[in-house]
């Protein structure tokens, strides 16, 4: 594993190296991206694709199996940062668009650095889920590995687009100057189910930097989120700080989770959570990442 530049931070090496990836035109309209999409998978060539079953790596699997035919395969890395039911959700997805999809497990848990949760922790898990890819994709004859990192995740701290761009990890959608919504956009137009999804993030982004990440944690998290998930909230987060849980739901559901408050609290206090805490700011992607500056 490369180590970050001395005397640099990981926030500050992050957005540094995002000037080193090459950046498509982000004015052009949607049916311009996504011509230039297919364009841009078809000089790539054959490829694996990281894919998780989001909308982001299901647009691209679906455009590239437009622009490649059966010359692209999909792998989707399992850990137990994973929710299991997104796993079986990703196979179903999969099979809709008719590729095939290999579910490899990736060992994160046994890595030390990783585990320490340090504020680079996704670059860690980058580089060691780009040696699961590369090994894949060396099997199965495939030269290239996509992935669908966009230009709205280089407007966050998101140290893996480093370590993934170092491993030779292309990115269409940076490439083609591809937003979320941009992405959003040409799945509804393609009529993908899954333009509307919630972004959804790893389980290691609910622990603050600096504490332990440990399969007990990843559980007790996963059963959280599942219970809210079965309550009707779809973006949501339960963030773990030690023996209290920060709850993050939009503004507009807080009053029903506060009217929800009983079994919320009597599921959560069964899961081993002191505090169950609801936090007024309402629920932001990568709120872990407020404490960098």
């Amino acid at each position: 594993m490369l180590p970050l530049p001395s005397g640099s931070s990981a926030v500050e090496s992050c957005h540094r190296d995002y000037a080193l990836i090459p950046v498509g035109d982000t004015t052009m309209t949607v049916p311009g991206k996504k011509h230039d999409l297919i364009e841009n998978l078809r000089n790539h060539g054959p490829m694996l694709i990281s894919f998780s079953g989001g909308v982001d790596s299901t647009l691209l699997a679906a455009l590239a199996k437009d622009a490649l035919g059966e010359k692209c395969r999909l792998v989707l890395l399992d850990s137990p940062l994973i929710p299991t039911a997104e796993v079986e959700e990703a196979k179903k997805i999969a099979a809709s668009l008719g590729l095939a999809l290999d579910v490899i497990p990736v060992p994160l848990l046994e890595d030390g650095t990783f585990c320490s949760n340090p504020e680079d922790r996704c670059y860690h898990c980058r580089k060691i889920s780009a040696t699961c890819l590369r090994k894949k994709a060396g099997e199965l004859g495939l030269a290239c590995i996509a992935d669908g990192v966009n230009i709205s995740d280089t407007k966050e701290h998101r140290p893996g687009l480093r370590a993934s761009t170092e491993e030779g990890i292309v990115h269409p959608f940076i490439e083609t100057g591809c937003t979320k919504q941009d992405i959003r956009d040409i799945a509804r137009e393609m009529g993908l189910p899954v333009w509307q999804k919630p972004s959804a993030a790893c389980l290691s982004s609910r622990i603050p930097y600096g504490d332990r990440i440990t399969p007990e944690k990843l559980r007790i998290i996963g059963k959280a989120e599942e219970f809210l998930f079965a309550r009707g909230f779809s973006q949501f987060r339960v963030r773990l700080h030690g023996t209290i849980a920060r709850i993050e739901v939009h503004k507009e559901d807080m009053a029903r989770i506060l009217e929800e408050k009983d079994p919320v609290v009597e599921y959560l206090r069964s899961l081993g959570i002191a505090y169950i805490t609801l936090d007024l700011a309402g629920y932001r992607s990568g709120s872990m990442d407020e404490v960098l500056g």
